[in-house]
């Protein structure tokens, strides 16, 4: 279990991590990325929809929230990553959803 801190910094590089990813891929799909108040958010304009993936700090997750669904997800130590119990870590689950959303395969 990680203390505060290790939290802080681990939800910190996931996110960062994250977002570089995105912006890589914004000139292949059609979407648009922000980071704001420690959250990102992913917006759609067709069919329109809106990502939020953000940190919960009390207790020590990342949620998602993506095509009226929520995802928690806790960190995993043996992958070095926050992920699901099915092993989805975040950037694999965001691009699951994505694809979803956008109807083709997205690679993060």
């Amino acid at each position: 279990m990680l203390d505060d801190q290790q939290f802080r910094n681990a939800s910190d590089k996931a996110l960062e991590t994250l977002q570089r990813a995105l912006e890589s891929a914004m000139d292949e799909h059609e979407f648009d990325v922000d980071s704001k108040e420690g959250a990102l958010a992913i917006e759609f304009d067709d069919p329109p929809a809106k990502f939020v993936i953000s940190p919960n700090s009390p207790v020590k997750q990342i949620w998602v929230s993506a095509r009226v669904r929520s995802f928690k997800l806790d960190w995993n130590e043996a992958l070095g990553a926050f992920a699901l119990p099915d092993g989805r870590t975040l950037i694999r689950l965001i691009a699951d959803v994505m694809g979803e959303q956008l109807g083709v395969r997205v690679s993060l």
